[in-house]
């Protein structure tokens, strides 16, 4: 219990004391599951997770239920049996960036388990995501804005952001202070700039 505490601390330490509701509850039932149930059918200690957690080896959980389950991803340990264990992520994964200390910084994020904005979160999803949001940020001060070619130009670069995120949840809003990526570059996009609609062939 004294471990799992300890998680639980350092979780609000880093997303602040916000409540979960049942709708919170129920959107992360269905994208994430609970560590205690991940490592026994892994056969994994979950003491010895949290302290890989707490050593900064590991992410912090997603979430932390309203009930207190810790609920971390499905490929929680995905990366880490990719790198060669938990010993090595660092480097691995740091060494997916160019830049040494952008390397460090999205290290730190994966770490916070913040990084519930993608359905597998690889260093390539992360910088794939950094990509496209500011590609569809930048979008509407090119100099083709509005023209035919560039909405359908746009909205492949939302549509693939839409594949790499899931839809969040209203937890989400209150610890990020604010909307999510998905608010402001999928659903605020497509609203603002509807896809054209073209005429069936033959008509």
């Amino acid at each position: 219990m004294e471990l799992r505490r300890r998680v639980a601390e350092r979780f609000r330490e880093v997303n602040g004391e916000h409540p979960m509701t049942a709708a919170d509850d129920a959107y992360v039932n269905g994208q994430f599951v609970v560590l205690t149930e991940l490592c026994a059918a892994t056969g994994r200690d979950p003491d010895g997770v949290r302290r890989l957690m707490l050593d900064r080896r590991l992410p912090l959980p997603g979430y932390l239920r309203s009930d207190g389950a810790e609920m971390v991803p499905a490929d929680l340990f995905a990366l880490a049996e990719r790198a060669g264990g938990p010993e090595l992520l660092a480097e691995w994964f740091v060494g997916h960036w160019a830049d040494p200390a952008q390397g460090a910084a999205e290290w730190d994020a994966y770490l916070s388990g913040r990084y519930v904005c993608l359905h597998s979160v690889t260093p390539g999803n992360i910088r794939r995501k950094g990509e496209l949001v500011t590609a569809i940020e930048a979008a509407p001060a090119t100099p083709d804005a509005g023209s035919a070619g560039w909405l359908d130009r746009l909205h492949v670069l939302v549509d693939e952001l839409d594949a790499l995120e899931p839809q969040f949840t209203g937890y989400d809003r209150l610890r990020f202070g604010g909307p999510t990526s998905r608010d402001t570059c999928i659903d605020a996009v497509r609203a603002r700039y509807p896809r054209r609609v073209t005429a069936p062939h033959g008509r």
